[in-house]
């Protein structure tokens, strides 16, 4: 298994190299990235749980570690961070049966052709 902090620290040494040589770029994510803060419509914690659901359907081991870090200073519990998970792991079975549908949809076409 990864060492996730050290990770997480070598990772944040590479996006700042980054944030030098294309300092808009970085800029860009960190407003992207604190947008929904600001309107504060959801709060921190859920915020930083559906970031972990949508980083294992991205499969982005970065946001695992940045998000994982940050969801439990937010006071997660594994528990709500297993909750979540589950979630990821329906949207990925889900698309995936629509995906299904999606090729019987053209096997019939192709069988009609």
């Amino acid at each position: 298994m990864l060492d996730w902090v050290d990770y997480r620290n070598q990772l944040m040494g590479r996006i700042g190299e980054i944030a030098k040589l294309s300092p808009a770029t970085v800029q860009g994510y960190q407003m992207l990235s604190g947008a929904g803060a600001r309107t504060n419509h959801l709060d921190a914690k859920t915020r930083e749980l559906i970031a972990l659901a949508v980083s294992v359907t991205t499969r982005c081991d970065g946001c695992i570690t940045v998000h994982t870090a940050e969801a439990l200073k937010q006071g997660a519990t594994k528990d709500e961070i297993a909750e979540a998970l589950g979630v990821a792991v329906a949207l990925n079975a889900g698309a995936a049966l629509v995906y299904s549908a999606r090729v019987m949809d053209a096997t019939e076409a192709y069988s009609k052709a």
